[in-house]
């Protein structure tokens, strides 16, 4: 069973968050500085959550649950801490969420910015061996707790705020009987001497990573790597599926990373995927381009609880017959079904996509299966920006022709016929394809 994830943390007001902090920060900078931390620890959290199905709390003080809620928004279930120390609502809390029905409780704070899915997904897995598991603070303390049964003697009596709360409660693990597993030290945030590598955590979450799957698309990344690097983008990874014209050069002398990989548009986003650094990413077709601001429109969509991916609004570079009603269809198949495709740019939390497998290696149809998958985790945004991309398909392989076809694809699927049958029996295998067309089994 997945754990049920208690984070504690407090609403970000003036003069009352991070109160350590205000000398070197002020208290409207400390209070930013806990809004940036608890966002970012829940968006990561909820990501996590969404993959595994664990129950995601947060345990909040300094304001109610509603305010909190209309700060951080619907999807995590939203609690009043309870206790006067720390170890009577850390007990608390433990105990609530057992009551519930977890298997499993972890307990962490929203200081500790480093903490990504990993560390969670070890304290689960220790947590099948054992019954009590720790996050080792470098400060002496911990930033996670993890137990299948409350132990009343680990929230008793503990010096809280101190440099030894680690070691007695290893002290009174070990006097119950029990032999905790810890997973790695990180640093937390409570102090000014905390901020410098604070600033360096904030700054690589805030990282977005493109990912391009080329094959023969010199003409497009001519004009859309330009288009990222005035976006604020550091990296930038090309999946080439074996291009034979100026494509590597191209990428090259604009600072992308260049992974090859086997041709076919899943396995090259899965490939470029894995080298993949930043805390979102955001797959791109090579003929569209996102919309001004994107990174940031990435960021503070993904950041709101219940966000588990996003594309961009669809919108045609290129004039081209019935462009306007091709447009309206798109949108209202975005609006109803919540099913964006990728020449729209899918963007989601590298963590989640790690955790789901990426793109399932079909030969088509491989972006609107991942979708239908993430709708079944959690809301699948499109925003009100739009993405250009180009109107060639449809321009080359005639509107009405291209509708249809596409159509035929959809109802084949949906009919149960496997992406691989769809691609041998549907979609010709003739140069007409010329490895460009998003549904090519060649890509």
């Amino acid at each position: 069973m997945p754990a049920a994830i208690v984070i504690f943390t407090r609403l970000p007001e003036a003069g009352k968050a991070k109160t350590r902090m205000i000398p070197a920060l002020g208290p409207e900078g400390a209070a930013d500085l806990q809004r940036r931390m608890t966002r970012l620890v829940v968006a990561r959290v909820s990501a996590y959550c969404s993959g595994t199905g664990g129950r995601l709390v947060v345990a909040c003080e300094g304001g109610s649950p509603a305010a909190m809620q209309e700060w951080l928004g619907p999807g995590p279930l939203y609690v009043s801490q309870r206790g006067v120390t720390l170890g009577d609502r850390l007990l608390h809390a433990a105990r609530a969420e057992l009551d519930r029905g977890a298997e499993k409780v972890i307990l962490i704070g929203a200081d500790c910015p480093r903490l990504c899915a990993e560390h969670l997904r070890r304290a689960e897995y220790a947590l099948e061996d054992t019954d009590l598991v720790f996050g080792p603070a470098d400060d002496g303390g911990y930033y996670l707790m993890g137990m299948k049964r409350v132990i009343p003697s680990l929230f008793i009596d503990i010096p809280w705020g101190s440099g030894t709360v680690l070691a007695r409660s290893l002290e009174r693990a070990g006097e119950a009987g029990l032999s905790p597993f810890l997973i790695e030290t990180l640093p937390d945030v409570d102090d000014p001497d905390d901020l410098a590598d604070a600033v360096v955590a904030l700054e690589a979450a805030a990282k977005v990573s493109v990912i391009v799957a080329t094959l023969n698309e010199a003409k497009n990344l001519g004009r859309l790597l330009p288009l990222l690097r005035r976006g604020g983008i550091s990296e930038i990874i090309v999946s080439d599926g074996g291009s034979g014209d100026g494509t590597l050069a191209i990428a090259s002398s604009h600072g992308a990373r260049i992974v090859s990989a086997d041709r076919g548009r899943a396995s090259q986003m899965n490939a470029g995927a894995s080298l993949a650094s930043g805390e979102y990413l955001l797959f791109l077709h090579a003929d569209t381009d996102p919309p001004e601001g994107f990174a940031s429109l990435i960021r503070e969509e993904l950041d709101r609880p219940g966000i588990v991916a996003g594309a961009f609004g669809f919108h045609l570079r290129e004039p081209v017959c019935c462009a306007g009603l091709i447009e309206s269809l798109v949108s209202l198949r975005c609006r109803i079904l919540r099913l964006p495709y990728g020449d729209q740019g899918l963007f989601m939390r590298r963590d989640l996509f790690l955790t789901l497998g990426g793109y399932p290696e079909h030969p088509i149809l491989e972006d609107l299966i991942l979708v239908r998958r993430l709708r079944n985790l959690g809301r699948v945004v499109i925003t009100r920006e739009k993405a250009r991309t180009s109107s060639r398909r449809w321009r080359e392989g005639g509107v009405v022709a291209t509708f249809l076809r596409h159509s035929a694809i959809l109802l084949a699927y949906h009919a149960g016929v496997s992406p691989e049958r769809i691609a041998v029996s549907i979609i010709s295998r003739d140069n007409k394809c010329r490895g460009r067309d998003i549904y090519c089994p060649e890509r």
